[in-house]
């Protein structure tokens, strides 16, 4: 095997075990956070969505300045340090008892999530052969999946005892993160060349295309952001306990396990990557309609399903898409910018989507918010139709004899 060979044999093997820590970490506090400030401690929606829609907005709508400064100086310093201010973050949350402390806890791991995960995109751009990508990020979900059950399984048994076990757990686990970071990663670059911040940025910004389908996943976005807001809600409210929420992340993790590599290998064959995107996005328009209408949690459960089917078909073409889409000379910056709508939809997804709850329960029309939810879907759609369909070119005008 050539020294390439195995670098990138190993790449791969390094960024398994390093994104199983970042989920594992991530949902032990993350999903809890709604029950926790909602249901127990009776916040309104909004000011728990605020919170949310902050580290959201933060993480990602500063990706692109994270993405450069990693062109510039390397994946591994940011990376580190990225883990280390959402640790910090995790353990300002343990303390949180006053909604701007809560605030305060998500912004900085938002700044923590903002340096360290367009770098690591950048590096599965890097290492995985683009016709073996598509496949890899398959893997990436279904370890997403395993690792957000497993998450929220600890995160609700040390609920039980007492949310600041929950926080300092989820901070240990990126403490442990940022030193295998430290200790095993190379001093890799992502981009084939040092890019200046300056010039990655400007690239990006003036690749219309790019920025086009960036600021078209907002929608798309605002959607799948639900599992972390308003699904928990329901799903605790209907089952009238906290526990409930970990048979959510149970259903994803059993559908992602068994269902999400067979699909994306046929449909890499059969369908554009376009294609796969719009189809999973009308699935998950579709099944977050009818939730406000939902009474058991057979019902629920039923529709988080075909929720998450559309998922799986979804989100390994976007994340592919993306990275078909990205210049090789600014991948971070590229990666960074891919995360402005995922920053956009999260805050509309979040704040707006906390809003429209308690406004929902305040009139008595619980089904408000997923119809809200259900034309933003369509309209994403519409766009993204719009956006990849061939054009046909205009007939020439014929001259006259």
């Amino acid at each position: 095997m050539s020294r390439v060979a195995r670098a990138r044999s190993l790449g791969k093997y390094f960024l398994l075990l390093d994104n199983m820590l970042v989920v594992l970490g991530f949902f032990v506090v993350f999903p809890l956070i709604s029950i926790r400030f909602v249901d127990q401690l009776g916040w309104a929606a909004l000011m728990v969505g605020i919170a949310l829609g902050l580290r959201q907005l933060v993480q990602q709508g500063l990706g692109i300045f994270g993405g450069a400064i990693a062109d510039r100086f390397g994946a591994k310093p940011m990376i580190v340090t990225g883990m280390l201010l959402r640790a910090a973050g995790f353990a300002a949350m343990a303390m949180a008892h006053e909604p701007w402390v809560l605030w305060f806890s998500c912004l900085l791991s938002g700044l923590g999530g903002t340096l360290f995960d367009p770098p690591r995109t950048a590096l599965v751009i890097k290492l995985i052969r683009p016709r073996q990508r598509g496949r890899f990020f398959s893997l990436l979900m279904m370890q997403d999946s395993a690792g957000a059950v497993i998450g929220a399984l600890i995160g609700s048994w040390l609920l039980s005892y007492d949310f600041r076990l929950v926080c300092w757990v989820g901070a240990m686990v990126f403490v442990l993160a940022a030193l295998c970071n430290a200790l095993l990663l190379p001093a890799w670059r992502i981009s084939t060349v040092r890019t200046p911040m300056r010039e990655g940025m400007a690239r990006v910004l003036k690749d219309r295309r790019f920025c086009t389908y960036v600021l078209t996943l907002t929608g798309y976005y605002a959607l799948a952001v639900q599992v972390m807001l308003m699904l928990p809600i329901v799903v605790n409210q209907i089952a009238g306990e906290p526990g409930a929420v970990k048979w959510m992340y149970a259903i994803e993790a059993a559908l992602s396990l068994t269902l999400l590599y067979p699909i994306a290998r046929w449909s890499e064959k059969h369908f554009r990557l376009e294609q796969r995107l719009m189809a999973g996005l009308l699935l998950m328009t579709l099944s977050l309609i009818p939730v406000g209408m939902a009474s058991t949690l057979q019902q629920v459960f039923m529709l988080i399903c075909t929720f998450y089917i559309g998922a799986i078909i979804a989100e390994p073409a976007r994340e592919t898409l993306s990275a078909s889409l990205a210049s090789s000379r600014a991948r971070g910056s590229y990666m960074g910018f891919s995360r402005l709508g995922l920053a956009l939809g999260g805050a509309l997804g979040y704040s707006g989507g906390g809003w429209v709850f308690d406004l929902g329960h305040e009139l008595a029309m619980p089904q408000l918010p997923w119809l809200m939810l259900g034309s933003i879907g369509f309209i994403t759609l519409l766009a993204l139709w719009w956006q990849f369909h061939p054009r046909q070119p205009a007939p020439a005008m014929l001259s006259g004899g």
